[in-house]
């Protein structure tokens, strides 16, 4: 699976982007996909999981409320909406595909098998 994630840009504190994430492959159905956020000098760290079937998500407390994950398996594609941005949230965004078949795994980077290159997300003050 080839992944490759855009929408990234720069937005004001308290406005809104939306990031997509579009895979290569007949088998992008039968993964879990996950986004995560590295920002300068930090680790990376998880924001937002979807099961291959879009029946179960969850989310970073720090992105809870204002963060939404989604999937379009027909186009291949997974979303992250994000709103009321914070200058906090500034990172590269990551997405992330994983056939671990334990669905509470999905905040775990070792679990998944294939990255995006990342979409830089820049919030100002």
């Amino acid at each position: 699976v080839q992944l490759q994630a855009s929408g990234g840009g720069l937005v004001q504190a308290g406005g809104s982007l939306s990031l997509s994430c579009a895979a290569s492959g007949r088998t992008f159905r039968m993964y879990n996909m996950g986004w995560f956020r590295q920002a300068p000098g930090e680790e990376r760290e998880f924001v937002a999981y979807i099961s291959y079937n879009g029946g179960r998500t969850y989310y970073a407390d720090s992105v809870k409320g204002r963060f939404a994950i989604s999937r379009d398996n027909a186009k291949n594609t997974v979303y992250l909406q994000m709103n009321s941005l914070k200058p906090e949230d500034t990172a590269v965004y990551y997405c992330a595909a994983s056939r671990d078949a334990n669905l509470d795994a999905g905040r775990i980077i070792r679990t998944y098998d294939y990255w995006g290159q990342g979409t830089l997300v820049t919030v100002s003050s």
